[in-house]
């Protein structure tokens, strides 16, 4: 009896583990492979070993893009959270218009990625809203060439991202708000506490689950960001804005170096997993001490 259920069970699994092997598992061993050829993305590839891996690691391009990756993903993940964070802190102690700014707040999360940097490289123009508006409020000073200035650029295009998700990171925060137990909140305040003490001792410690999802998603989302650099700066100005997606995008499909592209982009999937195994593993941990 209990190996016929075994069977029936693996019989169940087997087309979602053959499914999942073609179409994830192979790719994924496929690109390895190919990382160590030297194709040009024809039919014809030598095995040339760790050769692309050692250029990678000689190129100034990769190093540079690397840390412009994990930049940009760094002040995404603050920025987007902490907004977030504060959006849901204030809509769930404002019942009555948390339906309307909640659906104000995810807006922008329908807009597609390309249509948004479409958008804000108007914005960001010289003579854009940005610029106009502060020149509304007398600010001529802080009026900035956003996009084309190699100190502001990636922020500039982190904050698009910002805008563009912090809305869906609201919505978890006001999720885990939702699951706090009002008597927590009731015995808070008839003992005393201040909306601050309220916050770092109770609401704050019950949403670590949320904390662990928005951190995690929002960590793998911006490290593999492409749309947003590609349509903003294309990389630019001087390279500022280029990110691992980038090289990638523009050795496999632009720069005649197939293998080269192939072996970023294994680069870029291994950095994806460690961080964000290691940021989950951390914040699970924080959540099972609380």
């Amino acid at each position: 009896m209990f190996h016929r259920r075994r069977a029936t069970m693996a019989a169940f699994l087997l087309p979602a583990i053959v499914i999942y092997g073609v179409f994830m598992l192979y790719p994924l061993a496929r690109g390895v492979y190919l990382s160590m050829t030297d194709s040009l993305g024809g039919p014809i590839a030598n095995f040339v070993g760790t050769e692309q891996y050692r250029a990678m690691a000689d190129d100034p391009k990769v190093t540079a893009a690397l840390w412009h990756t994990v930049l940009y993903a760094a002040v995404v993940v603050v920025a987007q959270n902490g907004l977030g964070l504060l959006f849901a802190s204030l809509l769930f102690r404002r019942p009555r218009v948390r339906k309307t700014l909640s659906v104000v707040l995810l807006t922008p999360t329908l807009v597609s990625p390309v249509m948004a940097a479409f958008i804000w490289s108007y914005l960001f123009a010289p003579e854009g809203g940005i610029n106009a508006l502060l020149g509304l409020f007398g600010l001529d000073s802080l009026q900035h060439v956003w996009l084309g200035d190699t100190s502001t650029a990636l922020y500039a295009v982190a904050a698009v991202n910002v805008w563009m998700f912090a809305g869906y990171s609201c919505a978890i925060f006001l999720a885990g708000y939702m699951s706090v137990p009002p008597e927590l909140l009731d015995a808070a305040a008839v003992d005393g506490a201040s909306g601050w003490q309220r916050f770092r001792s109770v609401e704050w410690p019950m949403l670590a689950p949320a904390l662990t999802v928005n951190v995690t998603l929002s960590l793998i989302g911006s490290l593999k960001v492409f749309e947003f650099p590609l349509v903003l700066t294309n990389g630019g100005p001087a390279g500022a804005t280029d990110t691992l997606t980038m090289l990638v995008y523009r050795n496999v499909f632009g720069g005649g170096k197939f293998a080269f592209g192939i072996a970023v982009s294994v680069l870029l999937l291994v950095t994806v997993v460690v961080l964000s195994s290691a940021t989950s593993s951390l914040l699970r941990l924080r959540e099972r001490r609380i």
